[in-house]
């Protein structure tokens, strides 16, 4: 694969053609903020919140589904790019019913990390306080929507790592939501392995460990990794791969 050069905030770097520009900035130091984005899972570029400004382009771009190419000019935390990612976040407040107070990812909820990392301390838009359910009907989780904030992990990790395609997203705009199987109650699907990895990927309270208190949940990512390098190593599979 052929190397590309390209600046970041002022400094020439070189990076893999194709590359995503999220992941060479990573490489480089640079924070940025996502939510929909999580190593092991495919891309969706849905949240925003990892939005670069290139030279030349008017149209701000999430830096996840961008890919590295030669001469870029990039900029990652811009006035502009600053205004926008607080403005993203206070939406995503105001869309459900985020009360972190009594929920059980209060301290390490990822929204939250995001938000008080960039300094919100208010909403500027109306709340919408829509009246949506709580699914408690599967015998050891319960997804609740009013904290969901459609980022997908859970579909992606269900799909891509699991095999089991259990979560899917219906509806447009706000009405989105995620459903299980045919939008029928979660503890009567006949597709879900009771696996867990939906709960453990996603950056909110919406999915649950049944009988968590506040602030008790922590979610753990690293088991996406140690899955896939095991796949690719075939260390499960006739003798370890020997």
């Amino acid at each position: 694969m052929a190397v590309v050069t390209l600046t970041i905030n002022d400094e020439m770097v070189s990076a893999q053609e194709g590359q995503s520009l999220l992941s060479v900035l990573r490489e480089h130091g640079i924070e940025m903020p996502t939510l929909c984005h999580l190593d092991g899972l495919s891309e969706r570029g849905g949240c925003r919140l990892c939005m670069v400004e290139l030279e030349g382009n008017a149209r701000l771009q999430a830096a996840c589904v961008t890919p590295a190419a030669e001469g870029m000019m990039v900029h990652t935390h811009s006035e502009r790019l600053v205004k926008y990612r607080m403005m993203i976040l206070e939406l995503l407040f105001s869309e459900r019913n985020h009360v972190c107070a009594v929920c059980v990812m209060n301290g390490n909820c990822e929204l939250q990390y995001e938000a008080a990392k960039i300094g919100m301390d208010h909403v500027r838009y109306d709340y919408l306080n829509p009246a949506l359910p709580m699914d408690a009907s599967h015998e050891r989780y319960a997804v609740d929507h009013n904290r969901c904030i459609l980022c997908s992990r859970c579909v992606r990790v269900c799909d891509e790592i699991e095999g089991a395609h259990v979560w899917d997203v219906m509806g447009r705009g706000a009405n989105s939501r995620v459903i299980t199987d045919l939008n029928q109650p979660w503890g009567t699907s006949l597709s879900c392995t009771s696996c867990g990895k939906c709960v453990q990927v996603c950056p909110t309270g919406a999915l649950f460990t049944k009988g968590a208190t506040v602030a008790e949940m922590e979610k753990q990512h690293d088991f996406l990794r140690w899955i896939l390098d095991g796949r690719e190593k075939k260390v499960w599979a006739h003798g370890n791969g020997k």
